[in-house]
């Protein structure tokens, strides 16, 4: 099946790269996205009005919506050192292998020549997933961080006031209101989140993690996944599941983050971990918990910090482009404040800008944006290395079997550390 998968990706990177090369003119510039079809159209609008106050034609070649297939229909003209697409987007967690490979042009320079500054933008996001060694490579479209979902109503009818500042107690109120609810609703928990194996569950382990005092990387950037606070913390997930019984048993073999959402917006769940995209759908005719939702930091261990992971999707140039002054004009516009807000307005994109936030139509429109914006500001990122998608495999297989009890936490922890060496010593051999 991979076979075929990479074929299937092959064959639609070649024609469309056939498509472009044979249409490009000069002065045109190729942007490559993927998305949702109502996504997609928005961008065509987008680029109407960009070539209409330009004059320099844009070609949207599109992706499709799964994110795995997004990255390689990206990785093979890249690496090919193919001109199209010129453009284009990236998850957080690609860009550190872009640019290591020499795919993606410096923006620096261009910055230079137009002072553009960067200080509109969350200066955590451009420090921690636009920057590499030292360069700017990168600039944010939106931005993504994991956030407490609650049942304001259900906390209000049974005596508390606000949502947990701590795990300690999420637990306690879980229990509580758990208990209750499942006199009349059997199906109830107390918290749902992703524990499933794939990238989400090294998302939510970096959250529980850097909230005890751990994280995978130290301040040097040397791996530290067997580390205590780590240990406590996955311990902690665990007893989430296995101890105090507020999460469900399927936790490690089928929640992502659909099925969480699910879970919460039919009513059968009092927090859960989610990104930004769920609230909308909470909100829409139909939702059990339409008008009844809450969204808050993530909970911090006692001493601790609070933690959210950072997602969201960033623009570069690739070096290879034959249009590098058209691409920066297009990137300009695509991260400009009006650009943004019309992301927010009619997408629900979170922007990049924090300009943006406390804007009137974003406070009259889609309020619970400001509350977000606290929320980015204590994001922490995955390792922006470019051998990520390696350690990500290996840490969310660890990570899972001790979810699941095949492994104690430390069994785990001590495994994952010590493949994940082997994956640094591999590549920098």
């Amino acid at each position: 099946m991979r076979h075929s998968y990479r074929l299937v990706c092959i064959a639609m990177a070649i024609a469309l790269s056939l498509t472009l090369s044979c249409s490009k003119e000069e002065g045109r510039v190729t942007l490559m996205i993927g998305g949702a079809p109502a996504e997609l159209d928005y961008w065509e609008t987008l680029l109407e009005d960009f070539t209409e106050n330009t004059g320099i034609e844009v070609g949207l070649m599109r992706q499709p919506t799964d994110t795995d297939q997004r990255r390689q229909s990206l990785i093979i003209p890249l690496e090919a050192g193919e001109g199209d697409p010129d453009v284009f987007l990236m998850d957080i967690v690609w860009i550190g292998q872009f640019a290591a490979s020499g795919w993606l042009e410096g923006l620096e320079p261009m910055m230079a020549v137009d002072n553009f500054e960067t200080s509109p933008f969350f200066s955590r996001v451009i420090d921690l997933a636009d920057t590499y060694e030292g360069r700017l490579i990168a600039l944010p479209v939106y931005v993504d961080a994991g956030l407490l979902y609650y049942r304001a109503d259900l906390l209000i009818e049974y005596g508390f006031t606000s949502p947990p500042a701590t795990w300690a107690d999420l637990v306690k109120i879980s229990v509580q209101i758990q208990a209750a609810q499942r006199m009349t609703n059997p199906d109830f928990w107390g918290f749902v989140w992703q524990g499933a194996q794939y990238e989400g569950l090294v998302c939510t382990f970096l959250e529980f993690s850097t909230a005890g005092g751990g994280g995978l990387v130290d301040d040097s950037g040397a791996l530290t996944l067997d580390r205590p606070e780590n240990i406590a913390a996955l311990n902690f997930m665990r007893d989430l599941i296995a101890t105090f019984g507020i999460s469900r048993p399927n936790t490690y073999t089928e929640m992502k983050e659909e099925e969480v959402r699910s879970t919460f917006q039919s009513g059968n769940a009092l927090f859960g971990r989610n990104w930004p995209y769920a609230w909308g759908l909470h909100q829409e005719d139909g939702s059990a918990v339409k008008g009844l939702v809450g969204i808050s930091l993530l909970p911090a261990f006692s001493g601790g910090e609070h933690a959210a992971t950072l997602g969201g999707w960033h623009i570069g140039i690739s070096r290879s482009s034959d249009n590098k002054e058209a691409a920066w004009q297009l990137v300009k516009y695509i991260v400009s404040r009006d650009v943004q807000l019309g992301f927010a307005l009619n997408l629900g994109w979170n922007p990049a800008r924090q300009d943006i936030y406390n804007a009137p139509e974003i406070v009259e429109h889609v309020p619970h944006l400001v509350q977000l914006r606290d929320i980015f500001d204590s994001a922490v990122a995955r390792p922006n290395v470019p051998y990520y998608s390696l350690l990500s495999r290996e840490l969310q297989q660890r990570v899972n079997a001790a979810l699941a009890g095949t492994a104690t936490p430390a069994e785990a922890l001590k495994t994952a550390q010590r493949e994940g060496i082997d994956i640094v010593d591999r590549y920098r051999q």
